[in-house]
């Protein structure tokens, strides 16, 4: 008994090694081998209605057609009714009016893929979809201005300020200040995140990551997000988005 069991597992471990030397062989050869990878690795660039981002995403098959996956996400967000003006002055930097703070925010998500539609073969397209469920951390940073002020001798200058609507009117405002001002003034908003979409997956070897994505994200705030004057602060806020995605698979 004991005999046939170590004959057995012999013959697996042979069987193993073998079927790795040829896939490596043949991956090497520049041939697919087109079989199963269990993990997947991939990065990705993006942009939304409100900006631009990347991310990383980790995935590990728990059956033939669905993954596990893990992902991070950087990106800047801005409002609708952002509009850059000038006011023609010497040296002035163009500024966007009204607009209250910088956002920067990540977000940390898990989530499932299906696979709803696989390749026949390497010149096909395969259709999956995702979805994700996590938490952000967003970062706001007040937004400086330059204005002019005079000197005792009466001569002009020109200082940096943080925006105050209130206060600024256009014309009053010369410029945008550094965008270092204000980072000792940075808030934070936790939120959470919900993410849908659909990936085209069209890479020439079974085992790269190449897709285009495109999906929806819903991002929510207990505390509402102020980004522009005169607007109320969102405490929920919609993107639709579409990005490129490239990575690699392993077993």
């Amino acid at each position: 008994m004991i005999k046939h069991f170590s004959y057995s597992l012999l013959i697996i471990f042979i069987s193993v090694l073998c079927f790795s030397q040829s896939t490596s062989q043949a991956i090497a050869n520049g041939q697919d081998p087109n079989v199963l990878y269990r993990n997947e690795m991939s990065f990705g660039m993006f942009a939304h209605s409100r900006g631009f981002g990347i991310n990383f995403m980790r995935a590990k098959h728990v059956t033939g057609t669905r993954k596990r996956l893990f992902e991070i996400e950087a990106l800047n967000m801005k409002h609708p009714k952002e509009i850059k003006v000038s006011n023609n002055t010497d040296n002035s930097k163009r500024f966007i009016y009204g607009k209250l703070n910088n956002i920067l925010l990540f977000r940390v998500g898990v989530g499932y893929q299906t696979t709803i539609f696989k390749r026949s073969d390497r010149k096909s397209v395969e259709i999956r979809t995702s979805y994700y469920l996590g938490g952000n951390l967003t970062f706001a940073k007040p937004c400086y201005i330059l204005v002019f002020r005079e000197s005792a001798v009466g001569t002009k200058y020109q200082e940096s300020v943080r925006y105050n609507p209130e206060v600024h009117s256009i014309d009053s405002i010369s410029g945008r200040g550094p965008l270092v001002d204000g980072l000792s003034e940075i808030k934070v908003y936790p939120g959470l995140y919900a993410k849908a979409n659909v990936s085209f997956e069209y890479a020439p070897f079974s085992n790269k990551v190449k897709a285009i994505e495109t999906g929806v994200i819903f991002d929510y705030y207990p505390k509402a997000l102020p980004i522009m004057a005169h607007n109320p602060a969102e405490n929920f806020i919609v993107t639709l988005y579409v990005g490129f995605v490239f990575g690699k698979k392993w077993f």
